[in-house]
């Protein structure tokens, strides 16, 4: 099966439309992912979001004005997206590749968003290819936001609960070093793994983000109880927080945030 194959499968039997809104630690994954992008988007910026799934993240910022290109490979996702947009004139949803950006001319978006394709590419070809179409349109001064998953926090939220060893198979080779395969469905990193893809880049780091941090494992217990009180005063904490580098690895998603 191919990337492409894989994906549709997948996301055929995904409830992609409510994994930010269903549960604290996905509604704490979207208040910071939105959190950090008005922290670098000025208002009424050109904003292309690849890999914009059924639109979360490119609908709301087209609802607060900004000029708005969701780009998704899935297609059961594509149609939901063209769904939600509804009344909004200000953005439009098209199907395409991460690896691919080539319907867009260079330095055309002030803010590119590569918020999910990281998480299904596994090879370092791939790796470079994305990254450095994102960098390509992006402005010159623009940002970039590329979201990846911590191979530490998969293991944490997914694995440790009586199958620790399946999860080091699916995500680890033998001397317990990141792998990234085809048959994985998920590609994690390591932080630094991670990026190290951008040594040859012309781009400057700005910084790294937990986007749940540990409320996903915390989630996970089957006795979690947290009150809307609790949950505002977390997530005031997680935001004063959530760029600390010894935190980082405790979250399943984190964000790679540089500018071109």
């Amino acid at each position: 099966m191919d990337r492409v194959s894989l994906l549709n499968n997948l996301y055929e039997n995904f409830d992609e439309e409510g994994r930010l809104c269903k549960s604290r630690h996905g509604e704490l994954e979207y208040i910071t992912t939105m959190d950090f992008i008005h922290r670098y988007a000025a208002s009424g910026a050109s904003v292309l979001e690849v890999g914009a799934g059924t639109g979360r993240y490119s609908i709301a910022l087209a609802r607060e004005g900004y000029n708005v290109t969701a780009l998704e490979l899935v297609e059961s996702n594509l149609e939901i997206l063209k769904r939600n947009i509804g009344y909004l004139k200000n953005i439009t949803a098209l199907q395409g590749d991460a690896l691919d950006l080539s319907r867009f001319a260079d330095n055309s978006f002030d803010l590119t968003l590569v918020l999910g394709p990281m998480y299904h590419l596994f090879s370092v070809e791939d790796f470079d290819r994305a990254i450095s179409e994102a960098i390509r349109v992006t402005k010159k001064g623009g940002v970039i936001f590329f979201a990846y998953l911590s191979v530490h926090g998969v293991l944490y939220c997914n694995f440790l609960k009586g199958n620790f060893e399946a999860g080091c198979k699916i995500n680890l080779d033998k001397d317990l070093n990141t792998k990234h395969e085809l048959e994985q469905r998920f590609s994690a990193f390591e932080t630094d793994e991670f990026e190290a893809l951008f040594n040859d880049k012309s781009t400057e780091y700005l910084t790294t983000v937990a986007a749940e941090g540990v409320l996903e494992l915390a989630e996970k217990r089957t006795d979690f109880k947290m009150t809307d009180h609790d949950f505002k005063l977390y997530v005031k904490y997680h935001l004063k927080n959530c760029e600390r580098r010894e935190l980082l690895g405790s979250s399943s998603h984190l964000i790679y945030i540089c500018r071109k």
